[in-house]
């Protein structure tokens, strides 16, 4: 259990070891710096979301979810609004996504948060090696820029 639900709250998944899969963390870290006197934020960062998120989201006003996207174009940075799955997943799940955390954060406290979206960069590559593509790496500053601008109206500080 967190000790106060957030304002906002920012979850990042991904593996820095599978190249472009690292840039959540990656912006978990740079949000951290940027957001390091922010007291309405919080950031959290792992490899995959698992239920333990669900209490975190579902008590904030805001979560603003940060992973990687096989499916964009490399590069592609894109923010787009999330709603809880149809159907909640099972406790017995160790990854879930953006929408699947939402649900089960419904089901167990019977909230949700106000504002709900997924912050994602086209992956180029997902090779066993640190570092990213040059497409990620190209996209990072607009992804920064975007992610500041959106906690920023997500605290009410625009």
């Amino acid at each position: 259990m967190t000790s106060s639900p957030a304002r906002c709250v920012i979850l990042a998944c991904g593996n820095t070891l599978r190249e472009d899969d690292g840039v959540g963390p990656w912006l978990a870290a740079w949000a951290e710096a940027r957001f390091q006197s922010v007291p309405d934020l919080r950031i959290l960062s792992q490899q995959q979301w698992t239920p333990e998120f669900a209490e975190d989201a579902a008590r904030a006003e805001s979560v603003i979810f940060i992973d990687c996207s096989a499916e964009s174009a490399p590069g592609q940075v894109r923010l787009a609004p999330v709603a809880p799955a149809d159907e909640p997943p099972g406790l017995a799940t160790h990854h879930m996504g953006a929408a699947q955390l939402l649900s089960l954060g419904s089901q167990l406290y019977n909230s949700l948060p106000h504002t709900a979206l997924l912050l994602t960069i086209g992956a180029g590559s997902l090779e066993l090696r640190e570092g990213f593509s040059d497409a990620v790496r190209d996209a990072l500053p607009h992804a920064c820029r975007l992610l500041e601008d959106t906690v920023l109206h997500q605290l009410g500080r625009v």
